[in-house]
């Protein structure tokens, strides 16, 4: 669980991403597409936050930027109160800060390396000039991730999908860093595996003491791994809280939408699922971004002001004109 009383581990203020395009003009301005605009967001002590939307809505570009492999357009990111284009945060000590874990095995790792030499780059890197202490350092990681340390001998295709994973775990965890960055880490494996890997996950948030920001489109498993969840929509977080109070009594119409598309065992309806597609980036919507597919839409949500995320209960935050009204809906018989 999330230590409270200390400040947060991981703090994003007001981020942005835009990727200028080619190709002239858009209705006489420059095309931008919106991948971030805006986020406020923060990660404590021993946390995992969920992080959950629809494909195209930010969430990669956001965790890229989050490890320094994405420059963002405005906005800051702090780790451990420390800005990360400040003074006294490197980029090597960024890199042991936080790590990520990306989503296909198969492509994240190099197939003319081995294990061993994947693993020994980052070390050297960062001034682990004794064999024997990054020989020693590789074993100790792989016996954390369920591999034998002479299979660092081995090259990638040598392992099967589960195994290459755990081969990316481990190469994230390989500078002891503090927060993990989990981009759909499971999605790309067979079902009978990815128990195994969300097991080995919390396994290892408690024995080396990590925070996870965990991305997956599957709500199963960031209800399972989670202790606070955050909704993205078009660039924006539109509700953030704790898990069960995301999953049981979601206020935003898009987070129910969400809620209401998870598959229920005995066919009940949920609630309204969400209609249309997800507007074209290039063009977003004005005010509430979601309003085109909300079905309690209203003039007031189409309005060219960006709803505020409000606090409405504590740690509970949402970014909807008419949450307070839509509360009083629900409440009278």
């Amino acid at each position: 669980m999330a230590d409270a009383a200390a400040g947060p581990l991981l703090r994003v203020e007001d981020l942005a991403v835009h990727f200028p395009l080619g190709g002239g003009l858009l209705g006489g301005r420059k095309r931008i597409i919106h991948a971030v605009d805006g986020v406020d967001l923060e990660l404590r002590k021993g946390e995992c936050l969920g992080l959950v939307g629809e494909s195209g809505c930010g969430k990669s570009s956001l965790a890229l930027s989050i490890v320094g492999l994405q420059a963002p357009t405005r906005g800051r990111i702090l780790l451990d109160g420390k800005d990360v284009n400040g003074p006294g945060l490197g980029r090597l000590d960024r890199a042991r800060f936080v790590q990520m874990v990306f989503q296909d095995p198969y492509s994240s790792l190099n197939p003319r390396q081995t294990v061993q030499r994947t693993l020994e780059a980052p070390l050297r890197l960062h001034g682990m000039t004794d064999r024997a202490e990054r020989e020693a350092r590789i074993a100790e990681i792989l016996r954390h991730v369920g591999l034998r340390p002479e299979q660092a001998q081995r090259y990638p295709h040598e392992f099967s999908g589960g195994q290459r994973q755990r081969v990316g775990i481990a190469r994230a965890l390989i500078l002891k860093p503090r927060i993990i960055v989990l981009d759909e880490p499971v999605s790309a494996l067979d079902v009978s595996i990815r128990a195994q890997i969300i097991n080995l996950l919390l396994e290892l948030k408690d024995t080396l003491d990590l925070s996870y920001i965990m991305i997956s489109h599957d709500l199963g498993v960031v209800e399972h791994m989670s202790d606070r969840v955050a909704v993205m929509y078009l660039g924006r977080i539109v509700e953030t809280g704790g898990w069960h109070r995301i999953f049981t009594a979601p206020r935003h119409p898009y987070t129910r939408a969400l809620i209401a598309a998870i598959p229920d065992p005995f066919g009940a309806t949920r609630g309204a699922k969400i209609t249309g597609d997800l507007p074209n980036p290039l063009e977003p919507p004005s005010g509430c971004h979601f309003h085109p597919r909300c079905p309690e839409m209203r003039d007031v949500c189409r309005q060219p002001v960006v709803p505020p995320l409000d606090e409405i209960d504590p740690g509970h935050r949402v970014r909807c004109v008419r949450t307070g009204e839509l509360a009083v809906e629900r409440t009278v018989p």
